[in-house]
């Protein structure tokens, strides 16, 4: 099996496919409303001090991915895609920790094949893609800033290596809202800043990663299958907490 020091050597993306992803986030969280018009090549190039070659490459790449669309004279637009719908419903949902929920046990359906594809059938270049977000999960931690784009991204690039594009549309229909502790509760944000918490969630990142890099698709269902199983029990738990200190009725009555 491939050791997690070999895992870890990994190729930078093209900067084309960096500048897609920022792109991608502001799309998905709502940023960049649909409909509404991009920034224009001069300042997207300006902005990123890129070549117009590839913030062309970039937008390309949306455009395929149906997150935006050219309209001949007047710019580039955010499309109207399925993920802004789902998404604007996840976003009136999120101050709820039921919806965190219920979101993950959807996740827990679709991730845990889609990890098993990944191993089987991922490319270096995606592999990579994988690691480099898992790198950036590391780089947050060590900050201490909030890792809940980076773990949106980890889990979205290994929907992309399945190559099949329907887990990226399922997954970008969730959007960033699809990680638990970036859910918009109090409780939720102390998990966000919670060290230990997201120590946990890199170590168990790590054997989804080492199982997809090894190419073993047993190894990266399971791996993938206790990930959000730890993390569906564990915000099962925390919400209980909430709650334990409350009298129960059979105190109340005695």
């Amino acid at each position: 099996m491939t050791s997690a020091h070999q895992v870890r050597v990994a190729p930078r993306r093209k900067l084309s496919a960096q500048i897609a992803e920022t792109l991608r986030a502001q799309l998905l969280a709502g940023d960049i409303a649909p409909g509404q018009q991009l920034p224009t090549e001069s300042k997207l190039t300006e902005s990123f001090g890129v070549s117009r070659t590839v913030v062309r490459e970039a937008l390309a790449a949306l455009a395929a991915d149906g997150l935006v669309e050219a309209r001949q004279g007047a710019g580039v637009f955010a499309a109207n895609h399925p993920a802004s719908t789902v998404g604007s419903f996840a976003a009136e949902m999120g101050s709820r920790v039921s919806a965190a929920i219920n979101v993950l046990e959807v996740r827990l359906a679709i991730e845990v094949e889609s990890a098993a594809l990944a191993a089987a059938r991922r490319n270096p270049s995606q592999l990579a893609s994988i690691q480099e977000a898992f790198f950036e999960f590391e780089r947050l931690l060590r900050l201490g800033q909030s890792t809940g784009s980076a773990d949106f991204a980890f889990h979205r690039a290994i929907a992309a290596a399945t190559n099949n594009p329907y887990y990226v549309e399922m997954l970008d229909a969730l959007g960033e809202r699809a990680i638990p502790c970036d859910v918009a509760t109090p409780f939720s944000t102390e998990l966000a800043f919670n060290p230990e918490y997201q120590a946990v969630l890199q170590r168990e990142h790590l054997a989804i990663l080492d199982a997809i890099a090894a190419g073993d698709a047993a190894g990266a269902r399971d791996a993938m299958r206790r990930h959000l199983g730890a993390s569906l029990e564990r915000y099962g738990t925390r919400l209980h907490e909430r709650t334990a200190h409350y009298p129960s009725a059979a105190t109340e009555e005695a």
